[in-house]
């Protein structure tokens, strides 16, 4: 549920990374912190447990769509992969507006990545929220490595519902496709948000505010 700030008159959207232990997670976020202009965004917390943690931060994109006089800003969370800090992940699930579910690519990663992805469901539904009703997209993660699934397999595994969602092959240790997962599901948020207020029918794409310089070594790889 996004969160209205009378004082900064800002609504709050909160995206939570969800998915095993080590499957890229906490590289999402590093990377997208680094990445994105120090003036429009908040500083990255580590929240660590004895042996995972849990990150977050805040960002105001570059075009934040306005509502009623709120800009719009989103809160970047991640949960810890390890079953035993499953009462963290319920935690950081409370008012979630939408999901990245992150799955390792690596063929001995398949069960955790099932296992993951029924414990998102089941920590929604403790909430009685159906995974269905929730923006998310999938990533499938750690494309670059040798051992990996083809993705026909992993959209059999992972993206078997009725209604299939968006998803993305990632490389979140060089930014692969990472901003392009974050910009699709907060498409689909606030497109879910607008039907449901006065906003604006069709939101404009969420253009993340990055740093000059990954501008040009991007455009200069190109």
């Amino acid at each position: 549920m996004s969160i209205i700030n009378y004082a900064s008159r800002e609504i709050q959207f909160k995206i939570v990374y969800y998915g095993p232990a080590l499957c890229g997670k906490t590289t999402n976020l590093g990377y997208i912190h680094q990445r994105i202009n120090p003036e429009n965004r908040g500083d990255l917390v580590s929240l660590a447990t004895a042996s995972d943690r849990t990150l977050f931060f805040d960002f105001l994109p570059l075009n934040a769509v306005v509502i009623k006089g709120f800009v719009t800003k989103f809160q970047l969370y991640t949960v810890p992969g390890q079953v035993i800090y499953n009462a963290t992940r319920q935690l950081v699930l409370r008012s979630v507006d939408g999901v990245v579910f992150v799955a390792d690519s690596q063929w001995e990663k398949m069960e955790e990545n099932v296992e993951s992805f029924k414990n998102l469901e089941d920590n929604l539904a403790k909430q009685n929220i159906s995974l269905d009703e929730i923006p998310y997209i999938i990533q499938y993660n750690k494309r670059d490595l040798e051992n990996i699934a083809p993705t026909n397999y992993l959209e059999y595994v992972l993206n078997n519902r009725k209604k299939r969602v968006q998803s993305f092959e990632v490389v979140s240790s060089t930014g692969q496709n990472v901003f392009a997962s974050l910009n699709a599901v907060s498409q689909i948020l606030l497109h879910k948000f607008s039907k449901q207020s006065d906003a604006p029918k069709t939101a404009p794409p969420v253009a993340i505010p990055v740093e000059p310089s990954v501008m040009q070594r991007q455009s200069a790889a190109v």
